[in-house]
């Protein structure tokens, strides 16, 4: 016996929830990476020689098997000095964003971020409420420590913040944070380090004392997993039962897992891309004050430059002489801004190469070649 149906009338009465509808949407430009990557913040080398060790090691049977993120998570929380219960393994900390929203946020909940900052924040949490506010960076990118502070309401149940920021590289510092937290006890406060070790400032260790704070970590920037997609949540066990009880038993795979209890143990590797990055930062900021590019003081493993009306012009002459860069002029406060990843020597040097080269090409003119004043006395060298 069949049964006769309209494919088409029964897809037009299928709608999603209203929230999802609405929520903004993730486009990442992702199409012909083939040229030096240095749009995504990614490690722009290799990750540690013991990782690629243990990718050859695998077999077909380890396949087959459903992954044990426990084992690893007792790994890692040894590692930082945690118990296995403050710890929890996500993929990616995209996923570990969603799962804090899901865990903590009503409908009827505000939550609390400062732009610009990064957009996957936007996405989680309007996908929960429509009540996200914004508390927008003044010229400088710096973190708006006391309009942020103004704008905590008792309605206030998730507050993110990342140190170093994305795309700014601008930090928070720790005074702040536990300021934060302590006006907010009512809302967890995710303090997002994905960038941590490029600045070395962190509240890790004030966990014990911070029973509303969960830091995000993750292994896809100085580590070099970002194709295995790992992170990590790290806080007050009470508040991460909750999480773990949203997430996934297997959400993180097995190849994964076992890489990253690889990675964590080469401290040697970790500390020789770390530095490798932090020389080349101040390569780029000085190459940059050389060119006249005004840019804004870094902690991350990329600069924020202001080119003003010709970046997309850069960015397509940087494609064509083969370096990709990340247009921001859509976040908050950005318009005509350009971010570079920092990398190993010799990819900070053909960015360098390029952008002397690009700049010339699309005529772009320096405000010193334009005027003769002064950069302001901040250091934040930003047109007027």
């Amino acid at each position: 016996m069949s049964i006769a149906t309209n494919p088409v009338t029964e897809v037009k009465s299928v709608r999603a929830r209203k929230a999802v509808q609405e929520m903004p949407e993730y486009h990442p430009p992702l199409a012909g990476r083939d040229a030096l990557r240095l749009d995504f913040n990614e490690n722009t080398f290799a990750p540690s020689p013991r990782v690629m060790e243990r990718l050859f090691a695998q077999t077909g049977e380890r396949l087959t098997k459903y992954p044990e993120r426990e084992p690893v998570e007792r790994i890692v929380a040894a590692h930082f000095g945690l118990k296995p219960e403050e710890v929890l393994l996500t993929n990616g900390v995209d996923e570990a964003i969603h799962l804090m929203c899901v865990a903590f946020l009503e409908a009827e909940d505000e939550a609390l971020i400062a732009t610009p900052t990064f957009f996957m924040y936007d996405v989680s949490i309007q996908m929960m409420t429509p009540h996200l506010r914004k508390v927008q960076s003044d010229s400088t990118l710096g973190f708006p420590f006391e309009r942020f502070m103004a704008a905590i309401t008792e309605r206030t149940k998730l507050i993110i913040v990342a140190s170093p920021n994305n795309p700014t590289g601008a930090v928070v510092s720790r005074d702040h944070l536990l300021a934060i937290a302590a006006t907010a006890p009512q809302a967890v406060l995710m303090v997002d380090e994905a960038y941590y070790h490029f600045d070395g400032e962190s509240v890790m260790n004030d966990l014990a004392t911070l029973p509303n704070v969960i830091v995000a970590r993750t292994f896809s920037k100085a580590y070099g997993l970002a194709s295995l997609r790992i992170g990590m949540l790290a806080g007050n066990a009470e508040l991460l039962k909750y999480v773990r009880k949203v997430s996934s038993p297997y959400n993180v795979n097995g190849v994964a897992l076992d890489c990253l209890s690889a990675a964590i143990e080469d401290e040697t590797y970790l500390a020789w891309y770390v530095e490798q990055v932090r020389v080349g930062r101040e390569r780029m900021m000085g190459g940059l004050a050389e060119l006249g590019v005004p840019y804004f003081p870094s902690h991350a493993n990329f600069v924020l430059m202001n080119i003003g009306p010709k970046h997309k012009e850069l960015v397509q002459a940087m494609r064509a002489r083969g370096v990709l860069l990340r247009d921001r002029s859509t976040d908050p406060g950005c318009d005509g801004f350009v971010r570079i990843t920092i990398g190993v020597e010799e990819h900070v040097t053909r960015g360098l190469d390029a952008l002397k080269i690009c700049l010339d090409e699309i005529g772009w003119k320096s405000r010193r070649e334009e005027s003769a004043h002064d950069p302001i006395e901040d250091g934040v060298r930003e047109f007027e």
